[in-house]
């Protein structure tokens, strides 16, 4: 029943009546009729049309990757079209979506989640939640209609709603169509144990289809499969030898291809053969080699560790670096060695030597945190102070965005006042910022008492265009060094790899530089690929100095800082040196080994506090040789003193060097895993699945210390992880399962633990593009939520406009009974003062 309906004329006269009694009124008996009166109207459940005529359409625009050239040319027009055809009272709100959504009208319009997936049920979810509740209102999709996930529940939430969901396909590029299959092989397999690889070919045409498979980059087989009924399958067998993990990538090649992008598909392979070490070392011959093969581990002898990446760690349970400076290990490697040691439980040791440590550029870089000795500059321990000067490129490069609202400019300012915060008292630093010519920020003045106005004067620094001239602002620097009286006189250079421009008579300039004693490093913004990258790498090689190439801008401070440290400092110590034992080596082992008396050289360190010295030295530092702890489930240790090349002569006399070398290493590596506990990985699709089997064994320890897993998922800069927990249902007794989704060009590394035991597993990757896989029941699917709630396909997009408009009514029950309950109490009230004035009446008559 609603206001207005001839109801009304009978039902209130008819209730006026039941409340008049007699002919006068007393004071409560107006307020009984009324309450009586609205609780009627509350039985009724009388309902209030509420809204005008206008309609809110809500167009849900799909920007993934899949139609990005579509969606940005069909967007102007839909808009043109919509605003066109509306009336004075209806709105348009645009929605724009891919991995998330956000409102055209509202905040930032970048999709932070990225393009790679199509989720419609994100964007539906999240423009249900921007409705007004007073207005009509449809919903309207445009997008191929291949979402990447079922819209599962959020179907049932927009029934719920009431909305009309209508939809407009817009059409991809025709003709054939070819996309590689996930490829299908064992997550584990022995040394030289044989396995099947096999991949599936779909296509919407039918014909001959070229393919290959790479192992490790190199093409393994090829072939050319039929297509028949719109598949065709293909399988190979393999054997692979070593330790570690294999990618294995298959790509189709037709002739004709609408959509390139789904032609390649990839899988990892582990050959899982025994404890390994990953020896990273400046040595062909590195002596620690024949040690750790002596307890029967599989070592890998790297000697050229720019090519080492997180998959290198895969089956390891140790990583020794030797005398390797930082700047030639790949900084995706370095940070990937942090969920190595803590989640996996890994073993890492570094030891001493010119490269190493500090001296090695590993101060402030992503494996300091996890090293039991710290690298930063203490003023009591400086020997030899420094003149450096910077050499800043602000071309016009400069001036782009790196993100979070900062300039690559804003970071290299960054970088450069770190270097000037690290520098000591004493030190002195010139500043130049170049394009077509040197200008001169900070002319050479010692940093004591000048640091806060030369990082005020740096952070000013803005890109104004051009060109960066490499010999005129290497020329301003050296002019500025040749003024300092210090005996160490280094020089930076910071330039874009891709825009290096007037190398000048470079060559001669450098000669003259390094004939004086002065060193040059560059710090190249861009890779080793890039146009000019030669020429600043032919700097730094015959400046004497580092070469670092990094792409992601947000890096650079850490990078400043790590090349400061390592020059700005006398850290490593080429004087024999005795040294002391403490007792701290029995936590390692319970047998104290015979220290060697002294050392030749060391890396000044300082201990950290929950780590533990086993051997330092004697002189006025003090400082640890022998330090280790535990970091979370892993274990790293550092030795101080060079154990292989130069000034290591001492180290390896020593009587105890194999032994020391041996327990050490043992400790590291850690325990295995006792039997009677299995770990299976799978992945469908870009969905991951786990699942723990154990047996009576474990099943106390399991209960006492539940299973925790964790997946480390490389970050877009490729140098940082995102350690992200599973959750785990267990199913029955002796089993537990867990799963995760994959994302598109993310590799996983993972690992389960129970307690102290660790189940490594990874490197895992999708096994193809869900967004380029087309399914056709994610259409269907579309079309029959459209269908149920009322929706059409849109063809006419203006004729959403003319479509039927909901009446919207809400209930006023609930307020009806609070005015009636309201009313009550006041009749009972009214009612008391009426029984206390009767006798007064009475009198009164």
């Amino acid at each position: 029943m609603t206001f207005g309906s001839p109801e009304w004329f009978f039902l209130v006269p008819a209730l006026i009546a039941l409340g008049w009694r007699r002919r006068g009124w007393r004071l409560h008996e107006p307020v009984r009729a009324a309450a009586l009166i609205l609780l009627v109207l509350a039985l009724a459940d009388p309902r209030l049309r509420i809204g005008g005529s206008g309609l809110d359409v809500w167009v849900l625009m799909d920007r993934s990757d899949s139609v990005a050239a579509q969606a940005a040319s069909q967007a102007p027009e839909v808009a043109a079209i919509l605003e066109r055809a509306k009336r004075s009272e209806d709105r348009v709100f645009y929605i724009d979506y891919a991995v998330d959504a956000v409102r055209r009208d509202q905040g930032d319009p970048v999709l932070r989640g990225g393009t790679q997936r199509t989720r419609t049920d994100v964007a539906l979810e999240f423009a249900l939640a921007q409705f007004a509740p007073d207005r009509a209102a449809r919903l309207l999709v445009v997008s191929d209609g291949y979402a990447t996930a079922s819209l599962g529940t959020t179907a049932e939430k927009v029934l719920r709603s009431g909305v009309p969901l209508d939809y407009r396909l817009s059409g991809g590029e025709g003709g054939p169509d070819y996309r590689a299959g996930q490829v299908e092989v064992p997550s584990r397999v022995l040394p030289g144990e044989a396995f099947l690889v096999e991949f599936s070919i779909a296509g919407n045409v039918d014909g001959a289809v070229p393919w290959e498979v790479s192992r490790e980059d190199r093409v393994a087989a090829q072939g050319v499969a039929q297509v028949r009924g719109g598949v065709a399958h293909v399988r190979l067998t393999d054997r692979l030898g070593g330790n570690g993990a294999v990618r294995y990538v298959v790509r189709v090649k037709p002739a004709q291809d609408a959509h390139p992008e789904n032609n390649q598909a990839d899988a990892w392979v582990e050959v899982a053969g025994g404890p390994r070490v990953v020896l990273v070392t400046n040595y062909p011959d590195d002596p620690l080699a024949a040690l750790l093969r002596a307890q029967g581990l599989a070592v890998d002898l790297v000697t050229e560790p720019g090519r080492l990446v997180p998959p290198s760690l895969t089956g390891a349970r140790l990583v020794v670096i030797n005398n390797v400076p930082a700047s030639r290990v790949a900084p995706e490697f370095l940070g990937a060695l942090e969920f190595f040691v803590r989640e996996q439980g890994g073993g890492l040791l570094m030891a001493g030597g010119q490269n190493s440590f500090g001296s090695g550029g590993y101060f402030s870089s992503a494996i300091d945190p996890l090293l039991p000795v710290s690298m930063e500059l203490r003023k009591e321990h400086r020997k030899l102070a420094t003149a450096m000067s910077i050499v800043l490129d602000r071309s016009g490069s400069m001036a782009a965005s790196a993100g979070a609202g900062v300039t690559k400019m804003d970071l290299a300012n960054s970088g450069t006042a770190r270097a000037i915060e690290l520098l000591g008292e004493f030190d002195a630093v010139s500043i130049h910022a170049v394009d077509s010519a040197p200008h001169e920020i900070v002319g050479l003045a010692q940093v004591s008492g000048n640091r806060g106005r030369m990082i005020d004067a740096v952070r000013r620094i803005q890109s104004t265009g051009g060109g960066i001239y490499v010999y005129e602002g290497l020329k301003a620097g050296w002019a500025q060094l040749k003024k300092a009286e210090t005996g160490q006189r280094h020089l930076i250079l910071f330039a874009d790899a891709a825009d290096a421009e007037e190398p000048g008579d470079y060559k001669n300039l450098l000669e003259e530089m390094r004939a004086e004693g002065a060193t040059v490093s560059v710090i190249g913004l861009g890779s080793p690929t890039d146009s000019d990258a030669a020429f600043l790498r032919d700097v730094a090689e015959r400046g004497g100095g580092r070469i670092f190439f990094n792409a992601n801008a947000g890096d650079l401070p850490e990078i400043f800082a790590q090349e400061t440290v390592s020059v700005a400092r006398s850290a490593f110590i080429k004087e024999v040196t005795p040294t002391l034992g403490t007792p701290g080596w029995t936590e390692i082992a319970a047998r104290t080994p015979q220290w060697p008396a002294a050392v030749d050289a060391y890396n000044l360190g300082y201990l950290r506090p929950e780590a533990t010295a086993s051997l330092v030295t004697t002189d006025e530092y003090q400082a640890p040789l022998v330090a280790a702890w535990a970091r979370g489930a892993g274990r790293v240790a550092a030795v101080a003193f060079p154990l292989g090349g130069p000034h290591s002569d001492r180290a390896r006399a020593w009587p105890g060097y194999g032994d020391f070398v041996q327990t050490l290493t043992r400790w590291l590596a850690g325990e295995d895993t006792p039997p009677g506990m299995a770990l299976r990985t799978r992945v469908d699709g870009d969905r991951l699945a786990l699942e723990l089997l154990y047996d009576d064994t474990w099943a106390a320890r399991v209960a006492q210390t539940p299973p925790v897993a964790m997946l480390a998922v490389s970050g877009a800069d490729r140098s940082k992880d995102e350690v992200r927990p599973l959750v785990w249902e267990r199913i029955e007794p002796g089993r537990f399962q867990a799963s995760a989704m994959l994302e598109p060009d993310r590799r996983v590394r993972g690992v389960v633990r129970v307690g102290a035991a660790a189940l490594p597993f990874g490197p895992l990757a999708p096994g193809g593009s869900a967004e380029w896989s087309f399914e056709a029941e994610r259409v269907q699917e579309l079309r029959h939520l459209s269908m149920r709630s009322g929706g059409v396909e849109r063809l006419d997009l203006a004729s959403i406009w003319d479509a039927p408009r909901a009446v919207n009514y809400r209930g006023i029950r609930g307020w009806l009974l609070v005015a009636w309950l309201v009313l009550l109490l006041t009749d009972a009230a009214l009612t008391q003062l009426d029984v206390s004035l009767l006798p007064r009446r009475r009198s009164g008559g």
